[in-house]
């Protein structure tokens, strides 16, 4: 299995607005060929700190999504006026053998 580790920290006090948007997504990549599953979640004690941690079947299912109308779809509800620290979006790439 793939995983994408994808991380950011909210600047400007928006974490209650991009948590609400999380749970309202648009489920874009919920259909998606390879698609195994999403969590989204932050550090207790670091609220405006944000985790995606997706689960793709391969890391090709992954890149194309990445490169698709269905993720722009997917980012579309980005709440407006949202700004983050820089430099502190980060992507990682796992191979998860194990459960």
């Amino acid at each position: 299995m793939f995983v994408a580790l994808s991380r950011f920290t909210i600047a400007n006090g928006m974490a209650a607005s991009v948590r609400e948007a999380f749970v309202n997504r648009p489920h874009a990549v919920d259909d998606e060929p390879g698609f195994l599953g999403l969590s989204v979640m932050n550090p207790i004690d670091r609220p405006e700190e944000i985790w995606l941690l997706t689960r793709w079947l391969d890391e090709s299912s992954y890149r194309t999504w990445h490169g698709s109308h269905s993720y722009r779809t997917g980012h579309a509800g980005i709440p407006k006026g949202l700004k983050l620290v820089p430099k502190s979006a980060e992507v990682s790439f796992f191979d998860a053998f194990a459960d």
